[in-house]
């Protein structure tokens, strides 16, 4: 990808086309609204197999006692929690996510939880304040999709990582059936938002959830931007007829 096309999705909002601070302002308020409702919703949308999902990125990732762990877009925390119960509370993990309402639910869980010993930090994708070489592990579930700047975030993912690093990406992706496409199409633009209306009270942030899956890169795709942001292979894992993908990259 040359540098003139790096970012291609970062002014595309749902089927709007705006700047790239527009987008990044609309993303903050999309999750600003539905934050507190955030993790109802996953169950409420995926009749609660995205805990399969993400069961079986951590056991992917297999993260180790010491390991240094930045989990970004990770706002509720539910991945983090994962890092942590898989470490027995060993590892170092920061939670990164750029909207702060996100990050209140997740420290607030955290507490619940007896939680102490993690980072928290307010921050972009595209502008780590990490030095270089920093983390072992880098895991970003279900946020790339709404990160302004993908090429960049990319490459500051493998800027932060430590030579032998490993990032970790669990996507919605793209079904290739085309019966079950059909059924998956229906069921996100009908149930999807009208369960948004209800349980959120926000139909319009659910439709561009729906719109930002479509308008994600393909497997192939993203594979190739990885590995032109510099990290040495890249490869992907798909579940659920490819509803949802892992994308794996090492250092």
């Amino acid at each position: 990808m040359t540098q003139e096309n790096l970012n291609p999705e970062s002014t595309s909002f749902g089927t709007k086309t705006v700047t790239a601070d527009q987008k990044t302002d609309k993303v903050l308020g999309v999750f600003d609204s539905v934050a507190t409702k955030y993790d109802i919703m996953n169950d409420v949308m995926s009749g609660g197999i995205h805990r399969i999902w993400k069961d079986k990125f951590i056991n992917q990732v297999n993260p180790q006692s010491g390991h240094d762990i930045l989990d970004m877009a990770g706002g509720t925390g539910d991945i983090a929690f994962r890092h942590h119960k898989k470490t027995n509370g060993t590892a170092n993990i920061t939670v990164s996510d750029i909207n702060q309402s996100m990050l209140d639910v997740g420290q607030d869980r955290a507490i619940d939880r007896g939680i102490t010993d993690m980072q928290w930090v307010a921050t972009d994708a595209a502008t780590l304040p990490f030095d270089d070489n920093f983390f072992d592990i880098y895991t970003i579930a279900f946020g790339l999709r709404n990160v302004t700047k993908i090429d960049d975030a990319l490459a500051e993912a493998a800027r932060v990582l430590r030579p032998g690093g490993k990032f970790y990406c669990l996507e919605f992706s793209h079904v290739d059936n085309p019966i079950i496409k059909k059924i998956y199409d229906v069921y996100s633009d009908k149930l999807i938002p009208k369960f948004g209306e209800i349980v959120a009270k926000d139909k319009d942030s659910y439709e561009y959830l729906v719109e930002s899956i479509r308008k994600f890169p393909r497997r192939e795709a993203l594979k190739a931007r990885l590995l032109q942001a510099g990290f040495s292979k890249a490869r992907f894992t798909t579940m659920t007829f490819g509803v949802v993908a892992i994308h794996e990259a090492h250092v």
